[in-house]
């Protein structure tokens, strides 16, 4: 790669995306400048201009729609059948069944195959669908078109790129993420996660009086609601040679909630207030419904004197022209379906209700099932209580506060969050939380990510992180076949928390015994609360607080010059790449073949083993392997772990089952 002249980073948001970057020339140790880029797009059929913001939307025409004129973009590789951006949420608003929305929350969703395609969801035989991995190549390259365009001298493959990533995405999202960067011309891309990123931003545009805003042993909160999602996390400011030092020490899970919800709240509300008065909405009204209540909520939340804001929709059929309609969404209705429903005034103890769920639903995204957002931080909160080494404590503490969001771009939100803290604070007698100044929101994860390509090269504030979880991987126990009764399964510990990028954990020497040649399936837990552990660690029993299940990867591993079935004496190795996604090895002590497992998205996964290319586990097994896994889980149940043994205690079992299998 020739030397680069921009640290550049990019938020692939769920509703948005943006680029910021910085003349690596123009800095210095202690500042950079953090700009953003106006990026090409089209906003109506034929018409062109350059905004901060692209939209996270993806329409499919029909071959008859659109002339290819009407999609023409600065530059000449673009594709006439489809269009990114405004227009696409523009037309997609008109014609829901050919939008591709929301690709960043499929791209974490473990149940199904991402690389499938499955988007949109319930369109028409005729419109040919993407998977959310596509659909996310489609962003980037767009992207990276844009960039180019704008600097033919400094092609974006070739600078320091950072792309943005929830803080809760799981490793194979985090790997299909690096896929698509790869696949859409960008091959040295790294991740970094969209709180921190929040942070750098902060970082950059205060320079160097932010620690004149900070002092050691605060606790930083930042609370990211964006379009689609809210992530929480915590970072812990620390001394080190005199010198202040920022480290990451808990995040949250992901939770599909975010203004998209409030949005569809909205326009839930106006339309039972239309029905009252006589009025009935179809689907495709409701779905214009919902972008005419968002462009009311910007509106009252951007203008404090307004009391209302008008709402109008187009008639249908010969009442098209003249049969408009007209409503308004007041600020009172306004604060009543966002405060009290979004944002409640709850306590610190308060927690999210769930509802029993149906036996059957539709296929879609499994959003969060209570939409109080202040519930959700309760919850956060709560289980990280013992983030700082203090399990005495009811929550974590946050001192000071940072927002990120497109949803916080309204004072009244932003309050209300801050009030809701200073409750549980006060309460637990301590101070009042301070907040944090002078982000961009929507420029601030895009910007925050470049800043952090220039810190890679040495220079600014590095926040410490590493993997925002503890992995784990099942090892089914030796023991005799008893009815009834599947084998015991513990969680080896691969990788502990906080395993820094472009690392590996040492792993105890152990040998272990891998089945080769014939159908398995490999099972991955994480944690974000056992911080203790370390790499070897071994639980036989847990919590499911404390250790949640990973999406179980199914592989059939290359036999090579072993026997199918065969059971091969290898150690593990475990690693977290540059990019920041998780590597884990088997090698073979006696003939040192390496059988690699990746995570592909598509609840696979690939190995390799004597230069052979392992395949999906084939469908005449499924149903025996499935079978099997609900066993192990119902017998694994919720309970108190036992005290931690290294995995050299169960050696014996190991070779026991190797010896059994020969």
């Amino acid at each position: 790669m020739t030397e680069a002249k921009y640290a550049v980073g990019i938020d692939l948001g769920t509703t948005h995306c943006a680029i910021g970057s910085v003349v690596l020339a123009e800095s210095t140790r202690e500042s950079a400048t953090l700009s953003s880029l106006a990026l090409p797009q089209v906003v109506a059929p034929g018409e062109v201009e350059s905004r901060p913001l692209l939209p996270s939307f993806l329409y499919l025409p029909h071959p008859s729609e659109l002339p290819p004129a009407a999609l023409t973009l600065p530059w000449p590789d673009h594709p006439t059948d489809l269009v990114v951006g405004e227009v696409a949420r523009s037309l997609g608003s008109k014609s829901a069944l050919r939008l591709v929305s929301s690709a960043k929350s499929w791209l974490c969703q473990g149940a199904i195959d991402r690389r499938a395609p499955l988007l949109p969801l319930h369109a028409a035989a005729d419109v040919k669908k993407l998977s959310p991995l596509a659909a996310t190549i489609e962003y980037l390259t767009h992207m990276r078109r844009a960039w180019d365009h704008a600097h033919p001298e400094a092609p974006l493959a070739t600078q320091l790129l950072s792309i943005g990533v929830p803080a809760s995405f799981d490793p194979a999202a985090r790997e299909l993420t690096a896929e698509a960067a790869r696949t859409a011309g960008l091959p040295h891309a790294v991740l970094i996660e969209e709180p921190q990123a929040a942070l750098y931003s902060w970082l950059g545009t205060c320079a160097a009086s932010w620690r004149e805003q900070v002092r050691v042993g605060d606790v930083i909160l930042v609370v990211d609601v964006g379009g689609g999602t809210s992530d929480f996390s915590l970072i812990n400011v620390q001394e080190q040679g005199g010198e202040l030092m920022l480290e990451r020490i808990a995040v949250g899970e992901h939770i599909l909630l975010g203004g998209d919800n409030m949005d569809l709240a909205l326009a839930f509300f106006l339309k039972s207030q239309l029905e009252a008065a006589g009025q009935s909405l179809d689907n495709a009204q409701l779905t214009t419904l919902t972008q005419a209540a968002r462009a009311a909520k910007e509106r009252l939340l951007n203008n404090l004197d307004e009391a209302s804001a008008p709402v109008v929709l187009p008639g249908r059929g010969s009442k098209l022209v003249g049969g408009a309609i007209k409503t308004e969404l007041t600020r009172a209705d306004l604060e009543q379906v966002l405060l009290d429903g979004f944002f409640p005034l709850v306590d610190a103890a308060s927690r999210p209700t769930a509802r029993p769920r149906a036996a059957l639903t539709q296929i879609g995204l499994p959003y969060a099932q209570d939409p109080a957002i202040t519930r959700h931080l309760a919850a956060f909160l709560g289980r990280q209580a013992g983030a700082l080494g203090d399990n005495q404590r009811a929550f974590a503490r946050p001192t000071a506060l940072l927002f990120n969001g497109g949803v916080f771009k309204s004072a009244l939100l932003r309050e209300r969050i801050q009030t809701v803290l200073d409750s549980w604070l006060t309460q637990d007698g301590a101070e009042r939380v301070r907040v944090l100044a002078g982000v961009d929101l929507d420029a601030a994860v895009a910007r925050g990510a470049a800043y952090y390509g220039w810190v890679r090269t040495g220079n600014g504030i590095r926040i410490r992180g590493g993997t925002a979880r503890a992995y784990y991987v099942g090892i089914e126990s030796a023991m005799p076949a008893v009815p009834g009764l599947p084998p015991q399964l513990s969680a080896l510990c691969i990788a502990p928390f906080g395993l820094e990028e472009g690392t590996s954990a040492e792993l105890p020497q152990v040998e272990l015994g891998l089945v080769v040649g014939e159908p398995v399936r490999f099972h991955f837990f994480g944690s974000s609360t056992r911080r203790d552990d370390v790499a070897g660690s071994v639980l036989e029993r847990w919590s499911e607080a404390e250790l949640s299940a990973l999406q179980d990867i199914e592989v059939e591993l290359a036999a090579g010059q072993h026997k199918p079935g065969e059971v091969v004496s290898v150690q593990l190795q475990a690693a977290v790449t540059e990019v920041g996604t998780l590597q884990l090895e088997a090698v073979g002590t006696v003939s040192g073949t390496r059988w690699k497992v990746e995570l592909d998205g598509g609840g696979r996964a690939r190995g390799r083993g004597g230069d052979a290319l392992a395949g999906p586990l084939p469908d005449r097994h499924r149903s025996r392997h499935e079978q099997h896994c609900a066993r192990v889980r119902r017998a694994r149940g919720p309970c108190a772990h036992r005290p931690e043994r290294r995995a050299a205690e169960h050696l014996h079992l190991l070779r026991a089952a190797a010896d059994r299998a020969r």
